[in-house]
């Protein structure tokens, strides 16, 4: 049995045809569940459901008054419908703005399919650089921020097993933006000076052979690595 993974899913769901809201007649948005647990603990089943989210609807509306009489606290209703059933069921929300922080309107799914083809187009050229052994290429993408997080990251893999030590100071002289990134980087240039038996210079900060004595940069005596 294949499982679909999220993205699949959101894809999926994306072309489908949005269902209304049985109480309102509005169209229903695709909203994306909060990675937390409810009652049996289980969780919703799916990734995203389609939700109506029309403060004017007659069931939210009602249900402030409808739960307050009944349940003595401030909540209401939204109706909401799993994609690829026939059922429309109801969660409880505490605020007017209550589960709106994960509507995925269509900005922000436009916004999704753009950083996607991004990715799948970044990933296309570094494996074409990597055919070619073309570091240098790779190396400008490591260091160009409009280039995807996960990709920059597969470059300084790249550049770990393919650069010469001059990626080395591009590398030590850039600001990467994420700890995850600045790690992976770091331990990139370690390997470079592995590959290429080199070391910085505890002097002068250059680089140097790994079994030098004397930096003939500075011309300072230096220990043995």
């Amino acid at each position: 049995m294949a499982f679909e993974t999220k993205e699949e899913l959101l894809e999926k769901y994306m072309s489908m045809d949005k269902p209304c809201c049985p109480d309102c007649d509005t169209q229903m948005t695709l909203w994306e569940v909060p990675p937390i647990n409810f009652s049996d603990g289980l969780g919703w089943g799916t990734p995203y459901l389609f939700v109506c989210f029309n403060d004017e609807c007659k069931a939210y509306q009602q249900g402030w008054d409808h739960l307050q009489d009944s349940m003595e606290y401030q909540a209401s209703y939204r109706c909401y419908k799993e994609p690829g059933t026939d059922n429309f069921e109801y969660m409880p929300v505490f605020s007017p703005v209550g589960a709106k922080g994960q509507m995925l309107d269509d900005a922000e799914l436009i916004a999704r399919e753009q950083r996607k083809e991004a990715m799948k187009k970044a990933f296309s050229i570094l494996t074409d650089y990597y055919i070619t052994k073309d570091w240098d290429e790779i190396l400008k993408m490591l260091l160009d921020p409009n280039i995807p997080p996960k990709a920059r990251l597969k470059a300084a893999e790249m550049v770990a097993e393919l650069a010469d030590v001059e990626a080395i100071e591009p590398l030590l002289n850039h600001k990467f933006p994420t700890p995850v990134l600045i790690e992976r980087v770091e331990k990139t240039i370690e390997q470079l000076h592995e590959r290429h038996f080199t070391r910085e210079c505890p002097h002068c900060a250059e680089i140097i052979k790994k079994r030098a004595t004397f930096c003939k940069h500075c011309q300072q005596d230096v220990p043995k690595g």
